[in-house]
């Protein structure tokens, strides 16, 4: 028998559902001063005594491991067999004072005792994405089988940097890399797992702008040798001098649309660019690039005197759900020699769907590609993937260290393969680990089938929307977007702007749906991201009516903070 300090494993059953108290609707005075806590200091003998030892994870711990997991995960299962709700319902200042009264430092309760209290703070108040009522933003309900391989790569704790800590997960996730390369047409390409779309975004921008300012130094050493100014930048690290570096920085220009992701800007300051450096290129009347505008900016801004960087198309922008042109960008690209960075985090799936592949045509003409496989690909956060066109454009990454990676092993003819070598990290996680076990379970072929299925729905959700007198729909996605207002007859345009946030709040707050919103040109519209196949069309009816219900609640100046509100109102056809 293992016995951890307040926990039986003996006589507690590990089928017994974990107990969730109920959490306080109180207001919390975060400003109130507090007494200073009283640290518990175990001695070392506290430390070693035997009964303590379940406190990590190994042999003498593994009975404690077993019984602990069984615990977590049969209290789960009951919680997906019966979540009624997408959102707790429950209202911020009652979460924050429930948070507030846990003492992080008193003494420990035991492992049990903690994961008790975890399931009741954490997971009885959860968003859970794989209710049909949630679908506001990019969050996918997750493979059963990535769930466990989860749990074993935190068991294992892997981390995949040097191939020294790692081994075989360096080689599986490399073969991940080239499989995922070979589908987006790169021979001699590479790439790396990163922990979600903004890091890939950022790391192909600071190799594009590594490239580019090499590119600048050998022309400025050739002119220097004869005089001429027609070299082109060259592929490789950075060899400008400080002061020449810092004047060429404030030149650099990233070209992309105002539908492209906010990560872009964010990438633009962190690398130390000029605040204008995003140029936003045109669209056309349906939010995707135009590549006439875009070859007339490449032209405007060498014009003058700057110098493109990096041009960002977007397979799957966040709202519209749409796809840049990528084969035409992809020729301008190529025409004006500048590195073309594809952020396919959202619509990188649809390499594997049968019906929609052929809507990244194109995409081997990139430079770089972003792919968020925690988006499309039914895999837990994070797992997302830097894919390069050509393996040696990751030289600027490279860092040798003596402890970790020496150069003088790195020149050997059998020198290890090191990921860190690629990486912005230097500790990752083996994420990896999740996508090749659903791949393996599941097969990329019924994956593809799935994502189809999510953006089948959302286009007969806009065919239902478009029937309905009182909604409007903006636009078409390529994907599983779905922009829509509620817009009834006795209200005029700027009210039906203020029922956007309104509906949306309510609806939270309720915990019956979950529904984003955005801006589109100055209008506000609420939003639908579709990724659970398992969500049907009368899934999606129920939470129209909730948001029709809702509406005209507002606009009769009713309290619908409460469920019971809502669904009454739908009940006594208030959705009509």
């Amino acid at each position: 028998m293992t016995t951890s300090l307040l926990y039986d494993t003996e006589a507690t059953p590990t089928s017994a559902p974990l107990q969730t108290p109920e959490i306080p609707h109180t207001n919390s005075d975060l400003n109130a001063p507090t007494a200073a806590p009283e640290v518990a200091n175990p001695t070392l003998a506290d430390v070693q005594n035997p009964t303590r030892t379940d406190a990590l994870l190994g042999a003498h711990s593994a009975d404690e491991y077993t019984s602990l997991m069984h615990n977590v995960v049969d209290a789960l299962g009951e919680r997906f067999r019966t979540t009624e709700r997408a959102a707790s319902a429950k209202d911020r200042s009652g979460l924050q004072a429930a948070v507030d009264a846990v003492d992080l430092d008193t003494a420990g309760v035991g492992n049990a005792e903690a994961l008790r209290e975890v399931d009741a703070l954490y997971a009885d108040n959860a968003v859970w994405f794989h209710h049909p009522s949630y679908v506001a933003h990019l969050n996918c309900p997750v493979a059963v089988t990535a769930v466990a391989a989860e749990a074993m790569l935190a068991a294992i704790n892997t981390s995949v940097d040097t191939y020294d800590q790692s081994e075989v997960a360096t080689l599986m996730e490399r073969r991940l890399i080239d499989w995922t390369c070979g589908h987006l047409g790169f021979a001699g390409g590479d790439g790396i797992f990163t922990s979600g779309g903004t890091q890939s975004n950022l790391h192909a921008l600071f190799l594009a702008r590594e490239n580019v300012l090499a590119g600048l130094a050998e022309r400025a050493d050739e002119s220097d040798r004869d005089g001429s100014d027609d070299a082109k930048p060259r592929r490789g690290g950075s060899d400008l001098g400080e002061p020449t570096r810092r004047d060429q920085l404030s030149r650099l220009r990233i070209l992309a649309t105002d539908q492209a992701h906010f990560s872009v800007s964010r990438a633009a300051f962190l690398l130390g660019l000029d605040p204008e450096a995003v140029v936003t290129v045109p669209t056309d009347g349906t939010g995707r690039m135009d590549a006439e505008a875009l070859n007339a900016s490449l032209l405007a801004i060498e014009a003058n005197d700057q110098v493109p960087m990096a041009v960002v198309a977007t397979a799957g922008t966040t709202d519209l759900g749409v796809i840049d042109p990528l084969k035409t960008i992809a020729e301008v690209c190529d025409s004006a020699n500048v590195w073309l960075h594809v952020d396919a985090a959202y619509g990188g799936g649809l390499l594997w769907a049968p019906q929609r592949a052929h809507l990244l045509d194109g995409i081997s003409g990139a430079t770089s590609v972003t792919i968020d496989f925690h988006k499309t690909f039914f895999q837990p956060v994070s797992s997302s993937a830097l894919l390069i066109r050509d393996a040696s454009l990751f030289a600027p990454t490279i860092h040798h260290h003596d402890y970790l990676n020496p150069e003088a092993e790195a020149q050997a003819a059998d020198a290890e393969p090191n990921q860190v070598d690629k990486s912005l990290q230097t500790t990752r996680r083996f994420d990896a680990l999740k996508l090749w076990t659903t791949l393996r379970a599941r097969g990329a072929g019924e994956i593809g089938v799935m994502i189809d299925a999510v953006c089948d729905l959302a286009t007969d959700v806009r065919a239902l929307l478009d029937d309905q007198a009182d909604f409007e729909v903006l636009g078409a996605s390529d994907l599983s977007t779905v922009l829509f207002r509620f817009t009834p007859s006795n209200a005029d345009r700027a009210t039906c702007d203020e029922l956007v946030p309104l509906i949306r709040r309510v609806l939270f707050r309720s915990g019956r749906a979950a529904i984003a919103r955005t801006v589109i040109d100055g209008t506000p519209w609420l939003k639908l991201t579709l990724l659970n196949p398992d969500t049907s069309i009368d899934d999606i009816t129920a939470v129209l009516d909730l948001v029709r219900a809702t509406g005209h609640g507002i606009l009769a100046g009713r309290d619908l903070e409460g469920t019971a509100d809502i669904q009454g109102a739908v009940t006594e056809g208030g959705a009509s």
